[in-house]
């Protein structure tokens, strides 16, 4: 049947070339066919339940043909019959990946960026969809937002991080309190500066959304720090091309030993996403490991290195303030990097409580929400 014209339909040997109404001839192979036949998922949870690994042979249409706006292939060797909307194959006729309302583009910002921070509040996340769009939207686009009126409650914290995602225990446990220690495990725990960073990257993967609730707040100095690490990056791709290639390509190593934790990770610090676009850095003073690779190759790596952390630190894109109590600024750990001045402990109370989600999950409420209408 090789080459046989059937209606619209070209048999080939490993696929068939329909005639769709509005984008001219499209080849779709039988293997993707047969596995997504409309039957091969469940109605009710939309998951998969054809089993391709079954098929003892190639997939081979005894017969098809365009009828009622739908490709019906009848399948060789077994009783089944397929029928695609012409639609549904017009949106895969190119390898386009589906349309994801999530994949919002990223705006870059700066250190002048603080007035213009979108704030949410706390009482309307937990009434208004709308709301939560606006948060969930300047989590995605810019990587960061104010929760304000917050109250003094650890419930308060939890009510707010699962409105977007399930709390994401670290090596830290559950929740981390941000204050002076007796005996700190972490610089975050003293009253002393904490260098740039991102969050945890001793872990395989760093927990995604950051929640850091300020309870008090009376201290002289410790004023917060923070910036877009996709924007430096971008900046250093046009500065220097191959400074940037090394730090997108090459892991390096990152740790944390203490109290029977040994953690280790190798991370890339600027990652990419998919379209080959700046996501996020990662990046971490205290819990970058001894570097380990080739001696020869961290002549060129190093530099790089050092010259990426010392933008990291220009005024250019820096934003510097102080959180007050009763506010909860919430980030992308993947790209906001963040410290902290440091402060008098014996000045006053400071007192932060934090958590964590995944970006996954802020991603997949959000489509939910854009598809089911609820934003409406």
């Amino acid at each position: 049947m090789d080459g046989a014209q059937i209606d619209a339909v070209v048999l080939e040997a490993n696929g068939l070339t329909v005639t769709l109404p509005d984008g001219g001839p499209a080849y779709f192979n039988t293997w993707w066919l047969r596995d997504n036949c409309p039957t091969s998922f469940d109605a009710e949870t939309r998951e998969r339940v054809f089993d391709i690994f079954h098929c003892s042979e190639v997939p081979q249409p005894a017969d098809a043909r365009i009828e009622d706006g739908a490709l019906v292939v009848h399948w060789a060797g077994e009783n089944h019959v397929s029928r695609y909307p012409l639609s549904m194959l017009a949106a895969y006729a190119n390898g386009d990946p589906r349309p994801d309302p999530a994949d919002l583009p990223r705006r870059p910002w700066f250190a002048d960026h603080y007035a213009d921070l979108t704030r949410v509040s706390h009482p309307l996340l937990l009434e208004s969809a709308e709301e939560r769009r606006r948060w969930m939207e300047a989590l995605l686009v810019e990587g960061v937002a104010i929760v304000t009126d917050m109250p003094d409650t650890d419930e308060a914290l939890t009510r707010t991080a699962e409105l977007i995602g399930t709390i994401r225990p670290s090596f830290f446990g559950a929740y981390f309190d941000v204050r002076t220690h007796v005996k700190p495990t972490n610089l975050a725990y003293t009253s002393k500066a904490l260098e740039l960073h991102t969050d945890v990257p001793a872990e395989e993967l760093a927990p995604g959304i950051q929640f850091l609730h300020c309870r008090r707040n009376s201290v002289q100095g410790g004023l917060n720090l923070f910036l877009d690490g996709t924007a430096v990056a971008n900046d250093l791709r046009v500065q220097d091309p191959e400074a940037f290639r090394l730090l997108t390509e090459i892991e390096v190593p990152f740790y944390k030993e203490h109290d029977g934790i040994d953690m280790r990770a190798r991370q890339r610090v600027i990652e990419l996403d998919r379209h080959g676009e700046v996501s996020g850095v990662t990046i971490s003073q205290h819990m970058a490991d001894v570097f380990d690779l080739p001696q020869r190759l961290m002549d060129s790596y190093y530099p790089a290195f050092v010259r990426f952390g010392r933008m990291l630190q220009d005024a250019k894109y820096v934003m510097r303030f102080s959180l007050k109590a009763g506010e909860c600024i919430t980030f992308d750990n993947h790209r906001i990097v963040h410290g902290r001045e440091a402060y008098s402990a014996t000045s006053g109370e400071r007192y932060l409580r934090g958590t964590y989600t995944d970006r996954g999950e802020l991603r997949g409420i959000y489509r939910a929400m854009v598809s089911e209408g609820r934003f409406k």
